[in-house]
């Protein structure tokens, strides 16, 4: 499918890569090696926040199936990327204060200053087990199935390539090789996907054929209540929770503000992370859409055949896109993937380093803690190669119920960051009740999915439920059961108010060009639900 010319694209783009990682890599700050490992020094800028943001949160995987999903009609999934601008909001306005006054380098770290060791140790072995279950596992699968598919390569030569090569500058240039490059990335990421969606509406004949030859679906936010997988309800008032984990309490994201030189400047990052993420409804879910309408007005030209619409960006790439144009956007899909594996593999790294390493060895030095994490790094590339047989091994739906664990764990974790900050009579029982109240009852739901079989009656509801009812449902739950045992159990207050939970005379004032910013970014958002 790619001729010299493509691949001389996708060359240069590697060398870009490890030219950026190992330059910004080998620069120190006064913050101490550890900082500067760790958390690029903390004095990374707005843009640099911002930009590694969103290219983290996009995988390979993510590109394939958004436009897969704008190709089905299911452009409701589009929601999650504008919501993700409002919650990007909330981890500016709300938690980034906290955060960079604790001085903290994790969120487990946070978790023992609000509440107690146990739930330090909690966070830590569920977001290491998730991130290799899951997020390391599956941005392997997904990088080695676009090698296969646009390159050429077989899939074990394909993995082996990307988990190492993104292993290399993770491991000897640390977050600010992962976030440079991520800024890099950020740029190929976006501007591949304008190409390639230009370059589809030209074949296509424009706007208007466009629009006649696709369904209402198409262009819809909205799905009614009814509706099994995206209902209104859900999406307004369960996916805000899954959001909030993401976005505000999840170590893979919440590193980048962490890194932010003061509490402004992570805000504006975190504002243009938020306006970063309006464009996937474009970029990245159109090219789907783009092909639907090529399918049906010229079979000929492209069709999907017995692929499925998961096919949809690579067919676009392979049909609309001319010479050495295919080569820049498998740099960007590449891009996805490399942005993505660097950040879980440094985010994962810090979190077995200062977590459960630094536990042990209190009196660990900064270069001992950063040798650690390379090693650490290491490990993780060697697991990662690992994980390739197994994965080939394990069933398609398993391997996707395998990752949804994440969902079911996580209003838990966000109920007990979002009541903690805000109220100071919640505890450290109160929140071990509550976190292990939501565990069970997430992986319970899990585990009966994944047994199959039929339930009625309340395990028929309970298990058939929504997953963004459910999300919402368990939140209830949770943040029910750590205000009732707070309050029934009241503990002398261990720490600092200042730093840890909210209040009138310590919070932090907001500039006037980050309220500016807030608002019009809420306007676009409520813009687009009002046109889509």
């Amino acid at each position: 499918m790619l001729n010299t010319a493509d691949y001389i694209v996708v060359v240069l783009y590697f060398v870009a890569v490890f030219v950026i990682a190992f330059k910004s890599g080998s620069k120190k700050s006064e913050n101490g090696e550890a900082a500067d490992y760790f958390l690029g020094g903390r004095n990374l800028g707005w843009f640099v926040i911002g930009a590694s943001l969103f290219a983290s949160n996009i995988g390979s995987e993510h590109l394939v199936g958004l436009a897969g999903q704008g190709a089905s009609g299911e452009l409701v999934a589009g929601q999650f990327e504008l919501l993700a601008s409002l919650i990007l909001i909330v981890l500016g306005w709300v938690f980034v204060p906290f955060y960079l006054r604790s001085g903290v380098f994790t969120m487990p770290e946070f978790l023992e200053k609000r509440y107690n060791g146990w739930a330090r140790t909690y966070l830590s072995y569920v977001s290491i087990v998730a991130y290799v279950l899951t997020k390391i596992s599956v941005t392997i699968f997904a990088g080695a199935i676009v090698f296969t598919a646009l390159l050429g390569i077989d899939f074990w030569t394909g993995a082996i390539f990307i988990v190492v090569a993104t292993g290399i500058y993770t491991v000897f240039g640390g977050f600010k090789a992962v976030v440079y490059t991520d800024m890099m990335q950020m740029f190929v990421l976006v501007g591949g996907s304008v190409i390639l969606t230009i370059f589809g509406l030209k074949h296509l004949g424009g706007p208007g054929e466009l629009v006649a030859y696709t369904t209402e679906d198409h262009w819809s936010l909205w799905r009614p209540i009814s509706d099994t997988d995206y209902p209104w309800t859900g999406i307004m008032f369960g996916a805000p929770i899954l959001g909030v984990w993401y976005w505000c309490t999840d170590q893979f994201i919440v590193q980048r503000v962490l890194a932010a030189k003061d509490v402004d400047t992570a805000r504006k990052g975190a504002l243009f992370g938020g306006y970063l993420k309006l464009l996937p409804l474009f970029i990245f879910m159109m090219p789907g859409v783009v092909a639907f309408a090529l399918a049906e007005k010229n079979p000929e030209l492209l069709s999907f055949g017995t692929s499925g619409y998961d096919a949809a960006l690579p067919l676009m790439v392979k049909t609309v896109l001319p010479t050495g144009l295919k080569g820049l956007v498998v740099a960007g899909l590449l891009a996805a993937l490399m942005s993505s594996l660097s950040s879980v593999f440094n985010s994962t790294s810090t979190l077995i380093t200062f977590d459960i390493y630094k536990k042990y060895r209190p009196e660990a030095s900064d270069k001992e803690l950063v040798n650690a994490g390379r090693i650490f790094t290491i490990a993780l590339v060697a697991l990662g190669i690992g994980w390739i047989p197994l994965m080939q091994a394990i069933e398609g739906g398993l391997f996707q119920q395998l990752q949804s664990i994440q969902a079911y764990i996580s209003p838990p974790i966000a109920a007990a960051f979002l009541l903690g900050i805000f109220f100071k009579k919640i505890n450290s029982a109160g929140a071990k009740w509550a976190l292990i109240s939501g565990a069970v009852l997430g992986v319970g739901r899990l585990s009966m999915e994944v047994a199959g079989g039929k339930y009625t009656g309340f395990l028929g509801w309970y298990v058939g439920m929504n997953f963004l009812h459910f999300a919402l449902l368990l939140f209830a739950i949770c943040s029910v059961i750590l205000i009732v045992v707070s309050l029934s159990k009241p503990e002398a207050e261990t720490y600092d108010d200042a730093s840890l939970v909210w209040s009138k005379e310590t919070k932090v004032p907001i500039s006037s060009t980050t309220r500016v910013l807030t608002f019009l970014l809420v306007l676009c958002v409520i813009t687009l639900w009002v046109v889509f």
